[in-house]
């Protein structure tokens, strides 16, 4: 029942998470961050169930920022986002694989581009303009492929976003709470009001 969304732009990503944490049917907790930032230029969403996503999105934070601080040089977003996509490959072939779907999203400030992975419980990873996971991509992802535009400006982002939003609230017959948007940019991670 989460729901995570990721859009980018010409020098963005938009992403946006419901704050809700679920177990079976009952709602538990209203506040939960399903983010975390690995460096001044990553971010990564996680579902999944609940101990899983903590757990691997630790290991993952905690890892990238350990090679941060003995090299001296933050990773790419596409090396934070293979990285991840192998130790979920690894843990998969293991007695006790992460149930976790990951959105790594990044600005990279070599090649000054945005760049948005998806990436599933099976390790499956791919390079997207945009994307979903939940429940919420059954309702939003025609309206991302009919709405994105690679030369989308942050203020259409988040109307897009809020489209979609507006979508699952609409359509879906759980009651979806609010959500929270951060945006990668040049300049960093920020949380935007949606």
């Amino acid at each position: 029942m989460e729901t995570l969304f990721g859009i980018t732009g010409k020098d963005f990503v938009i992403t946006a998470y419901d704050s809700k944490a679920v177990a079976s049917i009952t709602l538990m907790k209203i506040g939960e961050d399903k983010s975390r930032e690995l460096n001044s230029h990553s971010l990564m969403l996680f579902s999944g169930e609940p101990g899983d996503g903590v757990h691997f999105s630790e290991y993952i934070e905690r890892n990238i920022k350990l090679y941060g601080i003995r090299n001296g040089i933050e990773l790419s977003p596409k090396a934070v986002a293979s990285f991840a996509r192998r130790e979920l490959a690894d843990s998969l072939r293991s007695r006790k694989p992460y149930s976790v779907n990951l959105l790594i999203a990044g600005f990279d400030v070599k090649t000054n581009r945005p760049a948005l992975y998806w990436l599933d419980h099976l390790a499956s990873m791919v390079d997207v303009p945009f994307a979903a996971h939940g429940y919420g991509a059954y309702y939003c992802l025609s309206l991302l492929d009919r709405y994105h535009r690679e030369d989308i400006t942050e203020e259409e982002g988040i109307k897009l976003l809020q489209k979609c939003i507006g979508e699952l609230r609409s359509r879906m017959i759980l009651n979806m709470p609010d959500f929270v948007a951060k945006v990668v940019n040049k300049d960093g991670i920020r949380i935007v009001q949606i």
